[in-house]
């Protein structure tokens, strides 16, 4: 797969191509923007293989020259522990210049309880730099009560750079665990008091990329197909990972206060003792630093999700799953062995029987030729089976289709929301099957 770099266009959903400048191309360029037959006839085109495509859902490269000011994205606070997300501004952090402004969300990430807003981490691309914030406080009753139970409840602050999220890694019994995002605070062992992470430590994988000139396809303002042709050379810089170290330094507020927002100060290294850590008390005032190093890696854009993809820090409980799932087939195979054992047993004494007896019997039924009757006839609430055999289609059905896309790559993790999204649109789209299911069995 060849990379290039692309105009980032205003419109989320774009598609880039990247093909080869012929005549032939340029007309059915022109032909497409005059007739969907058109339109249809080059998206044909194109996946025959006369054009090489390289496409991701809800994001595109992005390329960024020395210098470039590059802003980091705060996300809702999560936790393990609880299914509750809270905004990052609900607790005393600094807040970015010019005020906080909250990013468009579709639908998916309302649903999710995303809450994604600009963040006061400025980045100069290719810059190592240690940074000072800001100093909060004097912190009040309830702003300390506040940290301190959301250091309990295990929150996390989700951060995104360049629409990746942050990682961390740790270390648990040797083993080496990544994690999205890094804690407000911690507990340590033997100690009644909680500590603030007010420094990271960034760690910004960048992916040096050379470009040539090219033609390139896009989506324009009106959803009309456009060529944009690139004949100068363009270079930069591709972020292609972010990690954090996050620690907890007690600072000199006074000394700090002296400082700017984003002024430069002198390296800090993460304290080993708890004396020189920041405690979560009331009246305290706590200052917020950030230091930042640009690495360069052999990683490409493209292959900037596989980190996370990878992850074992989550926590899902495969054990609960697999016992849940073994319950249930080992009653299923149980009731399943009884009820053929009874009709064998029924059908094998009904087989022995004479025909003076099995008219007799079949004046007086009993066993299996109670019920079989009933298999073929009406139920009941028959229009309440139907509207179930129906919600039970487009419910199987939204989930095929979801998990056939996201399997084919549609379902872009860059995408936060996608997925959500995509169910929702298809448990509706999906409704017409359903609603043809439920009257036709209904007929039937």
């Amino acid at each position: 797969m060849e990379s290039y770099s692309t105009h980032a266009w205003k419109r989320k959903r774009t598609v880039d191509w990247h093909c080869e400048s012929s005549p032939f191309f340029k007309i059915l360029v022109v032909f497409s923007s005059m007739a969907p037959i058109g339109q249809a006839f080059l998206c044909l085109i194109l996946f025959a293989n006369i054009c090489h495509g390289f496409y991701l859902p809800g994001t595109y490269m992005h390329t960024y020259s020395n210098n470039d000011e590059i802003y980091a994205k705060v996300n809702s606070l999560t936790s393990i522990e609880t299914e509750l997300p809270y905004n990052y501004y609900s607790l005393p952090y600094c807040q970015p210049q010019g005020g906080v402004k909250k990013s468009a969300e579709n639908i998916g990430e309302l649903l999710m309880g995303d809450q994604i807003d600009n963040s006061p981490y400025r980045f100069k691309m290719n810059v190592n730099e240690t940074v000072f914030l800001c100093v909060r406080g004097p912190l009040t009753a309830d702003e300390a009560k506040l940290l301190k139970q959301r250091t309990h409840d295990l929150y996390q602050v989700n951060m995104m750079l360049d629409n990746l999220p942050v990682m961390r890694f740790s270390k648990q019994n040797g083993v080496t665990i990544q994690w999205t995002g890094f804690p407000v605070g911690y507990t340590p062992q033997n100690s009644n008091d909680d500590y603030i992470i007010n420094h990271l430590k960034f760690r910004v994988l960048i992916h040096e990329y050379e470009g040539s000139g090219m033609e390139i396809i896009g989506t324009g303002e009106e959803g009309t197909l456009g060529v944009v042709t690139k004949s100068d050379k363009t270079s930069g810089y591709e972020i292609v990972g972010f990690e954090v170290v996050p620690c907890s330094v007690k600072h000199d507020p006074e000394e700090m206060s002296k400082l700017h927002m984003y002024e430069n100060t002198k390296p800090i290294n993460c304290p080993g003792s708890l004396e020189k850590s920041q405690v979560i008390k009331e009246n305290e005032r706590i200052a917020f630093t950030y230091e930042v190093e640009f690495v360069k890696s052999d990683i490409r854009w493209p292959s900037r999700w596989d980190a996370y993809l990878k992850m074992e820090g989550s926590r899902v409980h495969w054990f609960s799953i697999l016992n849940s799932l073994m319950v249930i087939f080992f009653l299923a195979g149980i009731v399943f062995v009884i009820f053929l054992r009874t009709v064998r047993r029924d059908l094998t004494r009904y087989e022995e029987l004479d025909k003076e007896a099995q008219a007799q019997m079949n004046e007086e039924l009993s066993g299996w030729k109670l019920v079989v009757g009933d298999v073929f006839r009406e139920p009941e609430c028959s229009k309440l089976l139907c509207v179930m055999v129906g919600d039970g289609v487009q419910i199987t059905g939204m989930a095929v289709v979801t998990i056939i896309f996201a399997a084919l790559g549609f379902m872009s993790p860059a995408s936060r929301g996608m997925l959500l999204t995509g169910m929702i649109l298809l448990y509706l789209f999906l409704g017409i099957a359903a609603g043809y299911v439920a009257v036709r069995l209904w007929r039937t």
